[in-house]
């Protein structure tokens, strides 16, 4: 068997999906929460700095307060969260204990990640307990998160986790055991071992929510693992099910399918993709498209043909073609209304026109992270 040469892993992000810790009663599957932690205790003695991101507080509260069915409306989830944080943590706090490692919970939501300041503090948060030995158990805040702050789905907060701690490795696990080129539930669907580029076809792989209990699905975890990707780090989908699967996959053993890193994102541009809030968008025209795709360009007032939305200088907003396909976020130098009035000019243009020039550019280079 030819084995996945991963660098030598310092850091590993396990996500454990609701379908994989939760039975269709809603209870908690214990034995298999059980096994997984046994093998993140082992990684962590070896001296390896473990994350935990856990679905599963809505999935185990729903059962507990006596729904039949996955809540539906955001408060149904709030309340049922509320009753299963403290379940699912005190459920991790008892296994992790019986082999001496202790755990800290960390509750975050998008704002946590679009907001500069909550980001880095996030950061600096995981990397106090981790230099402490700790075993964050990191989980969406869903007791207070609403529609507008939403992460989505835990797969999406354990890679902008993994981005966040530099990690080098991100495991999904799932009731799913990889991406297959067809319906894993029909006979002759063949698993994808390796994946270097997500494009279009890849993509039209995966299909909708595959479980009844989590919020996820092959969509979710494709787009996690291309935030991943962009940050530098392996992210392979495995089945949780699977004997030993997190330390056979931290291995190198070829398990479920691998998703190899692209060119990785700085911290600061990684943040501009992935962490903040978009509040507007610039449609640029085919030139700015081929200088901005060669890299180290800024977005300048002449290549800016349309701006949509109410922004204001620092905020995110995203640079798409005439097709509206987004090719790049990033910071602006301008407002709205003075991206309005200066698009398309030269830049020696822009004192005549606004009465004043602050920047060259709409957009520099270092403020803007290429899709």
């Amino acid at each position: 068997m030819e084995y996945r040469k991963f660098n030598q892993i310092k850091r590993l992000v396990v996500k454990i999906g609701s379908s994989s810790l939760t039975y269709a009663t809603g209870k908690l599957n214990i034995e298999q929460m059980e096994k997984l932690v046994r093998q993140m205790v082992d990684l962590h003695n070896r001296g390896i700095k473990v994350l935990l991101v856990t679905s599963g507080a809505v999935g185990a509260g729903a059962g507990k307060i006596g729904l039949t069915k996955k809540p539906r409306t955001i408060p149904e989830k709030q309340a049922a969260a509320a009753v299963g944080q403290g379940m699912l943590l005190h459920m991790y706090e008892k296994f992790f204990a019986e082999y001496g490692v202790v755990v800290g919970q960390v509750l975050l939501t998008r704002e946590d990640f679009s907001d500069r300041r909550r980001f880095l503090n996030a950061r600096n948060t995981l990397q106090a307990l981790l230099e402490f030995n700790i075993i964050p158990v990191v989980n969406e805040n869903d007791t207070v998160a609403v529609d507008e702050i939403k992460l989505g789905d835990n797969d999406h907060l354990a890679a902008m986790v993994a981005g966040l701690v530099d990690a080098e490795l991100l495991i999904l696990l799932s009731d799913v055991g990889g991406l297959y080129d067809g319906d894993p539930r029909q006979p002759g669907a063949d698993l994808l071992s390796e994946i270097y580029e997500l494009n279009e076809e890849i993509e039209s792989l995966a299909g909708g929510a595959g479980s009844k209990v989590g919020t996820g699905g092959m969509v979710t975890k494709i787009q996690a693992a291309r935030i991943a990707m962009h940050s530098g780090l392996v992210t392979v989908i495995a089945r949780a099910s699977e004997n030993d699967i997190i330390r056979r996959v931290s291995a190198g053993e070829p398990l479920g399918t691998a998703f190899w890193p692209s060119a990785k994102l700085v911290q600061k541009k990684k943040w501009i993709a992935y962490g903040s809030t978009v509040c507007g968008r610039l449609c640029v025209d085919d030139g700015a498209v081929r200088a901005l795709q060669r890299g180290g360009k800024s977005l300048l007032p002449s290549g800016v043909t349309a701006v949509e939305g109410k922004f204001d200088v620092g905020n995110t907003v995203s640079v798409v073609n005439h097709d509206g396909r987004e090719i790049a976020r990033g910071i602006v130098n301008y407002c709205a209304a003075d991206v309005e009035k200066i698009k398309g000019c030269k830049t020696g243009e822009i004192v005549g026109i606004l009465g004043h020039k602050d920047y060259d550019e709409i957009i520099h280079c270092d403020n803007l992270a290429l899709e």
